[in-house]
């Protein structure tokens, strides 16, 4: 056995680069035939098969960590199915029609949602926008402290912050008082503060869990799949959904002056039905809990006038991958007259891209809302790369002056709102688990469109001599990260 091992260690020895290269090679060999098999977008298997091949040893590895999808679809699908069937068949508020409520032109829109997404549209909901931190926060721990029976909490960032220690005081008491609480945090968005906040919730026996890891803890091949969803339902008829992540960095008496912004939303009624049965799956594929029915929904809608239909479209690396990206083309295909948009990260793939740019040659007015100084430099890089597409076909592009601002917004002729914690980027289109709704209803929409246009009166809009002004430095940096953009 010695003389065996010794034998080997020689060989080795005398051919380790040759041994090297024919692994290279059959990893290289590999991971191209699969990308070239499960890929459904060809740009992503070219680019994933160029790699594996261009770089046999470097290549793989990053295949491996970052290119593989470890969600099974047809596995999280069936699973999803089963866990939303007692929360979707529960729906007595189907509204049949939209024509009256948005107009006659949002009616293939819907038939397009009804296909895309498995959840009715519902009428008798009310839904209360609030302004960053300020609002949010303290309309969300009332809910908290008011809470009888259960509470559901899903988000993707959970600071370990002023703000994030109020929320678990919140959570405690309500636990002290015997309500049933589940909290689910993103494995990634854990990390953003030290030590994470999922150490003070298991202090305080609140049962929490993370997003997208492994019971070894080897968390680097799930890196890519993150859920990006914002979810709080308390005693299953008061919820709580947007682009906002729990931190102190938007309040303002936590900020100050500089304290970010973002936009979420109280939702009554029965939407919250559908809210929860996305948590609820969530929740049972990370931890192989059921949460009964029974128990986390309460059928006594409270929602008071006025009432708007909407449904939830969630969307990820399963089934559902192309959702939002299918419900946005439908949306800009039948805007007659204005479309608005704010995104903090504005990196539309080619197909998104070509149906906004086709809409403002039909002579539609698009106006686009980015940040004039964003959170991510090298997001921010990107988007000035391609921006140059989107004015050249009469689109308007805003630089929104002040802080960062990290709302989701978009709305269609005054009729039709788009709200949630999708961005208009790969990421969140691709690779993030995300939750948003659809809402028919002109009140809201003009809320919205309002709140867009305050951001648009003190922005400044930017063309094309701007970016043709950039050093040549600086449009090649641009459009080196802009390559890098699927993963940003």
């Amino acid at each position: 056995m010695a003389q065996t091992l010794s034998t080997l260690q020689q060989l080795f020895a005398d051919y380790w680069p040759h041994i090297i290269f024919v692994l290279g090679l059959v990893a290289s060999a590999s991971a191209a035939i699969h990308a070239a098999m499960t890929k459904s977008d060809v740009r992503a298997a070219i680019g994933w098969v160029g790699i594996s091949l261009m770089s046999p040893l470097a290549g793989p590895l990053m295949y491996l960590v970052a290119g593989i999808n470890r969600v099974r679809q047809t596995q999280v699908s069936e699973e999803r199915d089963k866990t939303i069937a007692p929360y979707a068949e529960n729906g007595e508020h189907t509204q049949a029609s939209i024509d009256a409520i948005s107009g006659a032109q949002f009616h293939s829109l819907k038939t397009l949602g009804d296909g895309i997404s498995h959840f009715p549209l519902l009428g008798g909901n009310n839904v209360t926008l609030l302004q960053g931190g300020d609002q949010a926060y303290p309309a969300m721990l009332q809910a908290i402290e008011n809470a009888h029976t259960c509470i559901a909490l899903q988000t993707y960032i959970f600071d370990n912050d002023a703000e994030g220690r109020k929320f678990v005081d919140a959570l405690s008491r309500a636990h002290e008082r015997g309500v049933e609480i589940r909290v689910l945090i993103d494995a990634v968005g854990a990390k953003y503060s030290r030590p994470p906040i999922v150490h003070q919730l298991r202090k305080r026996n609140i049962p929490c869990a993370l997003f997208m890891t492994t019971p070894l803890g080897w968390r680097m091949p799930y890196a890519n799949l993150r859920s990006h969803r914002k979810i709080l339902v308390v005693d299953g008829h008061c919820a709580f959904t947007g682009g906002m992540n729990i931190r102190a960095g938007f309040v303002t008496s936590q900020a100050n002056q500089d304290a970010d912004r973002d936009t979420h939303f109280r939702i009554l009624g029965p939407l919250v039905q559908q809210l929860m049965s996305v948590f609820a799956h969530d929740w049972a594929f990370t931890t192989k809990e059921a949460l009964p029915y029974d128990i986390w929904f309460d059928s006594e809608y409270e929602a008071t006038p006025p009432f708007v239909a909407g449904r939830c479209i969630q969307s990820g690396p399963d089934r559902y991958i192309a959702s939002t990206h299918s419900m946005l083309l439908g949306a800009f295909a039948v805007a007659q007259h204005h479309i608005r948009i704010q995104s903090p990260y504005f990196l539309p793939d080619q197909i998104l891209m070509g149906a906004i740019k086709t809409a403002a040659r039909r002579g539609i007015r698009v106006d686009i809302v980015i940040p004039g100084t964003n959170n991510l430099r090298l997001v921010n890089y990107a988007m000035m790369a391609q921006l140059d597409q989107i004015l050249h076909s009469g689109c308007t592009v805003w630089l929104a002056q002040g802080t960062f601002n990290h709302s989701k917004l978009i709305t269609i002729d005054g009729g039709w709102t788009y709200i949630g914690s999708s961005n208009l980027d790969p990421r969140s289109l691709r690779l993030n688990f995300e939750l948003d709704m659809e809402i028919y209803d002109r009140e809201l929409a003009r809320k919205v469109a309002g709140q867009i246009d305050n951001e648009i009166r003190s922005a400044k809009p930017l063309t094309l001599d701007d970016l043709r002004a950039l050093p040549f430095r600086k449009r090649l940096r641009n459009r080196i990260i802009w390559l890098a953009s699927p993963y940003l």
